[in-house]
């Protein structure tokens, strides 16, 4: 979830990311100490949208010359939109769509290696924390744009990134459509973005067409500067729902005040059965090995029916593809040999891992893991700033496409997450089918027993995107 406040007040979200995770991202911006700020030309005055009050039933007039007519929504009058509809004509190609691809995944790894200096269990969404920043993107210009351009490791221009996030979200929400017709195997994906504005506070219409056309959003209104602790409530009530109140006070207490002008919230709910499930009577107490020595009684799933799975074993690791039900998403799962699990971890990154990836082959695999359930959460906004976008939270922010003018920056960003994995499936808050041969088994099938420390990832098949991200050290924590 992103914040963003401003003098005057106004913003965008950077992600107060919520992985049940939300896992949805949101941000809150704080105004940036004053500095000399460019005048607004006369055409940007005229365009200027003024988000109305809580109580105002009509929509704001607006001169014809404006980029796009900002009138409240049909559904309620506390929400204003462009009068642009979303695009879904102009699809990215597919140079872009894997350019996008590439550059998230590349920046999710970037985010693991520093979230892992800690210690213990670990899991977001950097899907959802992405999704936030990009928008908070659409309008950064010079140095706040370059910045934030390379920390996310994208290379498309503006005017082709986010027609290719519309595509990428419209890909990814099309799944599970065809469930299928038992109560063994379920699949349930929801991704919902809102935007959370100031009443009375003024942004630029063309900020509302980017919202309109690449997300299908308007700004929701709401009275941060009179009733913070309402709007705070408001919001963490929406994100509860949006992930069956999986993830929920994802704003604590103060995060939003009087000086806050756009909230950005990115929800993500993720609940799906494994195409195979595990057989729950053979569920049993068995030794986990923690990475600093010893061990630890853990209830242990077997899935002992010689079902194929894709399956991977390189230099100092195991890796085991576990489709969900559909054949669309799986979980990945690393297991790094004993004894080498952070030798393992520091060399992960975007390469190491499409090296892996390509490497996994259909085979027969019994599958032994660990049942876990457990939350992460996390201030995102100095961890951003480390990895080189600083301007975005300091005084020289520069968000202007969103007013015209330089009075905001990016306060917090706020992530929060979720997940259980059991005998049935995978439930989380923040896909190829797999081919399946005709002929019986020709060999024993490999074991692997997950017993130790390990990495797992939840990913799209089609277009590789990586949805949620995790670590597991300690199954019982």
């Amino acid at each position: 979830m992103l914040l963003l406040a401003g003098q005057a007040g106004c913003g965008r979200a950077s992600q107060t990311a919520i992985l049940t995770a939300t896992p949805t991202p949101i941000m809150t911006t704080t105004p940036a100490p004053s500095l000399p700020s460019p005048t607004p030309t006369e055409e940007q005055r005229r365009d200027t949208a003024k988000i109305p009050s809580l109580q105002d039933t009509k929509p704001p007039s607006t001169p014809a010359s404006s980029p796009a007519s900002v009138t409240p929504a049909p559904t309620t009058a506390k929400e204003v939109r462009s009068d642009r509809d979303r695009s879904t004509s102009l699809r990215a190609t597919a140079q872009d769509l894997r350019s996008l691809v590439q550059g998230n995944n590349a920046f999710a790894l970037d985010l693991y290696q520093v979230l892992t200096n800690g210690e213990g269990n670990l899991f977001y969404s950097p899907f959802s924390i992405s999704q936030a920043l990009a928008t908070t993107l659409a309008e950064a210009r010079g140095d706040t744009e370059r910045q934030m351009l390379h920390t996310l490791h994208y290379e498309l221009p503006q005017d082709r990134l986010h027609p290719s996030f519309n595509s990428l979200d419209r890909e990814i929400a099309s799944r599970g459509k065809n469930p299928q017709d038992d109560d063994e195997h379920f699949f349930q994906l929801n991704v919902a973005n809102a935007l959370w504005g100031q009443q009375g506070y003024e942004f630029l219409p063309g900020f509302l067409d980017v919202l309109a056309e690449n997300c299908g959003a308007g700004l929701r209104v709401l009275d941060f500067a009179g009733a913070p602790e309402e709007a705070r409530a408001r919001i963490n009530d929406w994100v509860s729902e949006e992930t069956e109140e999986k993830i929920r006070d994802l704003l604590p207490p103060g995060a939003v005040d009087g000086r806050t002008r756009l909230v950005l919230t990115n929800a993500i709910y993720f609940n799906a059965s494994w195409t195979w499930p595990f057989d729950g009577k053979l569920t049993q107490e068995r030794p986990f090995h923690l990475a600093e020595g010893g061990a630890v009684e853990a209830p242990m799933m077997t899935e002992t029916s010689k079902d194929f799975y894709g399956y991977a074993n390189g230099a100092g690791y195991q890796a085991v593809d576990v489709p969900y039900s559909l054949g669309e998403m799986s979980m990945i799962i690393l297991l790094p040999d004993e004894g080498m699990f952070h030798e393992f971890e520091d060399s992960l990154n975007d390469e190491a891992l499409d090296r892996i990836l390509d490497d996994i082959e259909i085979d027969y695999v019994t599958l032994t893991m660990p049942l876990f359930k457990f939350e992460s959460q996390f201030d995102l906004g100095q961890t951003l700033a480390g990895m080189g976008m600083p301007d975005a939270f300091g005084a020289g922010a520069n968000f202007s496409g969103m007013t015209g003018t330089r009075g905001l920056r990016i306060s917090k960003v706020v992530h929060k997450a979720f997940v259980s994995v059991d005998e049935r499936g995978t439930e989380a808050a923040a896909a190829t089918a797999v081919a399946v041969p005709t002929s019986g088994p020709t060999k024993e099938p490999i074991p692997v027993t997950v017993d130790r420390p390990f990495i797992f990832l939840i990913r799209d098949r089609a277009t590789g995107t990586l949805l949620f991200l995790g670590r597991v050290m300690n199954p019982n924590h």
